[in-house]
């Protein structure tokens, strides 16, 4: 733990329902193509740029009479995987908010094959992955399938699962991640707090529709560029943002270490997930290698170790599913799948 006074996590909840995203909807790092697994690993449109898919399964759980959806303890399933950051996302605010028990996970090994992610044969043949705790499917792609036969899209992580229905409710993490902020408090173990505050809504929102532009998805509109023009036009911004969250994070540390200032939001969550891995992937295997987080941004370090230190965060960190799953599966990047020895930070000091 950081030896700096940590205020809590997140503030009293306004209200429970969960409030829809504001910026357009994200799709999740890593996504196979269609149902043949043809295309996989060919990222960008013809002119060089990479454009994210909308996400396809946008259901909201809800209290409202007549919901389709409710929140009920046991009743949902989360499929992740340690690597993606959209996944990690879900992952820290249902660890924050102590859902654990509510909502039961299940996670893909970090290798992103030519049928999309899939689960391992053995749990000892990826630590850090399980089975299929549901149905013992092989791969996601068949999760999709049992949800829509006729489904053509991409079989992306996180998907937040419904067991009663067999279906799935939804599978862009900025609309998860609202869901789980108050829907559930009643079987959460820290109810009452919320990382989306009434009085900072139009802040968040502001702050989350540039930063998801501009880095969250800008280092893989960078990484995944197949022209110089394409990476020119993705890089150069990325690190104007860092510039910009850098002195934000100077400007506000007098006021609390957050984003935000004094409050712990979504907003922090939403970037901690691109910079916990930036200097150990994007720096090198995107490209993104103006500067590192460690030595170029003094100020993101430090909120980042703060965010990291923060009790139950470190554990939804894998180092080695991250590593392996971007140097390993992009073999249009990296075609001998040779992963660096440096893994960036020790982030561990900070605990």
């Amino acid at each position: 733990m950081s030896t700096e006074a940590t205020p809590a996590v997140g503030t009293p909840a306004a209200q429970p329902a969960a409030q829809p995203a504001a910026q357009p909807a994200a799709q999740p790092a890593a996504q196979p193509a269609a149902a043949d697994g043809k295309g996989i690993f060919n990222w960008a449109s013809k002119d060089g740029e990479f454009r994210r898919q909308v996400s396809s399964f946008r259901d909201c759980i809800s209290s409202d009479p007549g919901a389709r959806f409710t929140p009920e303890a046991g009743r949902y399933h989360l499929y992740v995987s340690l690597a993606c950051p959209w996944a990690h996302r879900v992952l820290i605010v249902r660890q924050l908010k102590g859902l654990q028990d509510a909502i039961t996970v299940s996670t893909v090994h970090y290798l992103l094959g030519e049928n999309g992610w899939e689960f391992p044969e053995s749990e000892d043949d990826c630590p850090g992955a399980t089975s299929d705790h549901l149905y013992g499917l092989r791969f996601l792609k068949d999760l999709y399938f049992k949800a829509e036969p006729n489904y053509s899209g991409r079989y992306t992580v996180p998907v937040l699962w419904d067991k009663k229905n067999q279906t799935i409710v939804n599978n862009e993490s900025s609309e998860i991640i609202r869901m789980l902020n108050t829907t559930f408090d009643a079987y959460a173990k820290r109810p009452g707090i919320t990382f989306y505050p009434d009085s900072l809504k139009t802040e968040i929102d502001s702050v989350n529709d540039w930063i998801y532009s501009d880095i969250n998805n800008g280092v893989y509109r960078s990484g995944f560029a197949t022209s110089q023009e394409a990476y020119d036009r993705a890089v150069i911004p990325l690190f104007a943002a860092l510039d910009r969250v850098e002195a934000m994070l100077a400007k506000k540390h007098k006021d609390g270490p957050w984003l935000l200032g004094k409050e712990f939001t979504e907003a922090d969550i939403r970037l901690f997930t691109t910079i916990v891995r930036f200097d150990a992937v994007y720096h090198t295997h995107f490209k993104c290698n103006l500067k590192t987080i460690e030595h170029g941004y003094p100020h993101i370090q430090r909120w980042a170790a703060k965010v990291y230190a923060l009790p139950g965060v470190a554990s939804t960190c894998d180092f080695d599913h991250i590593r392996r799953h971007y140097y390993m599966s992009h073999i249009q990047i990296n075609p001998y799948r040779i992963v660096p020895v440096a893994s960036g930070p020790d982030w561990a000091k900070y605990l």
